[in-house]
């Protein structure tokens, strides 16, 4: 169930009785800690609880012996305005994937809004619009509460320096997917990626087939000119490049490489196997790549991470990390991470009811999706036991 009353401050948060504490951290994965104390939002002690100060809370959750994770952030949607997606003509797909444990969303461009603007000062018009609208949705509490970074221009033949100075200017911080817009060819990217990175601007560009008509092929030749922030959707969205030109881009880059769910998952296990072997899985994150046409999915990250750590056989525990800290390393954001002095972004987890595995991260490793008991953004309860994954063994309870 979503939960009232998601604005104001979260005061002082005890969770105690943590069965398993994820830290999102690949190099740490699982911390010796057994609670958690928030104030206002903001991690303040993870410990034992003998070691911190629980006293005088005014809320306390009982963890009930489940895991606690990082909120899962989605490095992919698309999304246009408000908890609707034209593309799909779906309403409440963002706080449907609260439910799958996403409490951020990253926007690889606003472009599925019916007759999206192509000229500069529609470009940016749409941009900034959207930025501001999605942080006035979420401060409103539409989404659930939901995280979503949104605001990132396609970008357009004709956008010179100044432009994207003045995105800058009015907030944006991303740019979106390259190859979507009229801009295709690397040399012409690679220029506006310079400019956009010169002001503080993250990048990401489309990798592989053309996605909607009207798009176009990225190869690898591309992406390397490019030399993007992100590869985005590296397993393709959906049609993938040959996994020899795969191997190309994670070897003869260093930039994130994105896996996603709305791609090909035979290139996703590949990629994930490759990272490991190049001693590189810093570098992979994860997105949905929606809404799409297959839809919204929204436990498409958890998806992800029980088929990376299944069939790639790569340990739950990292790939949490792929979900969590990676993305916010790779991102420059501040959630992502159980650590003092971040945001309080939770995702409460247990194996589901009659999975084989012997707890969570067994259950997870032989590809079953998890359950999710609670999830809680900036210390704040925005749902309880998960409307779309299967039920939990055990879930969390608010208990004062």
């Amino acid at each position: 169930m979503a939960m009232a009353g998601s604005a104001g401050s979260s005061g002082k948060v005890v969770i105690r009785n943590i069965g398993l504490m994820l830290s999102g951290d690949i190099d740490r994965p699982i911390l010796d800690a057994d609670t958690v104390v928030v104030d206002d939002g903001v991690i303040v002690a993870v410990g034992r609880a003998k070691d911190c100060d629980t006293d005088g809370p005014a809320r306390v959750i009982d963890a009930k012996g489940t895991a606690l994770a990082p909120g899962l952030i989605d490095s992919h949607v698309h999304p246009v305005f408000g908890d609707w997606t034209p593309r799909q003509n779906q309403l409440g797909w963002i706080e449907s994937c609260l439910h799958g444990g996403v409490t951020t969303m990253v926007s690889a461009g606003e472009v599925h809004l019916p007759g999206r603007p192509k000229d500069v000062l529609g470009v940016k018009a749409l941009a900034i619009t959207a930025q501001r609208a999605f942080d006035g949705m979420r401060a409103a509490g539409v989404g659930g509460g939901v995280k979503v970074l949104a605001g990132a221009p396609v970008l357009e033949k004709g956008m010179v320096e100044s432009d994207f100075a003045e995105l800058a200017a009015a907030g944006v911080k991303l740019l979106g997917e390259i190859g979507l817009g009229s801009v295709k060819a690397g040399d012409e990217a690679a220029r506006m990626v310079g400019w956009a990175r010169r002001h503080g601007i993250q990048s990401t560009i489309h990798t592989g087939g053309p996605s909607i008509p009207g798009s176009g092929l990225i190869d690898e030749q591309v992406v390397l000119e490019a030399d993007a922030d992100v590869i985005g959707h590296i397993n393709g969205g959906h049609t993938a490049l040959s996994y020899k030109a795969v191997c190309t881009l994670c070897e003869k880059s260093s930039r994130a490489m994105e896996i996603v769910h709305n791609g090909n998952e035979r290139i996703a296990i590949l990629t994930a196997r490759h990272a490991i072997e190049l001693k590189c899985p810093h570098r992979v994150i994860l997105g949905t790549d929606a809404p799409a046409g297959s839809g919204v999915q929204p436990l498409g990250i958890l998806r992800l991470v029980a088929l990376i750590s299944g069939m790639a056989d790569i340990p739950a525990e990292i790939c949490f990390g792929f979900a969590t800290g990676n993305t916010a390393r790779m991102r420059g954001l501040a959630q992502g991470l159980v650590e003092v002095g971040r945001p309080a972004d939770f995702v409460f987890l247990d194996r589901a009811q009659h999975s084989a595995g012997r707890d969570l991260l067994d259950s997870v490793r032989l590809g079953d999706i998890p359950g999710v008991g609670m999830v809680m953004i900036d210390g704040i309860v925005r749902c309880q036991r998960s409307r779309n994954t299967p039920p939990a063994v055990e879930v969390p309870a608010i208990v004062a």
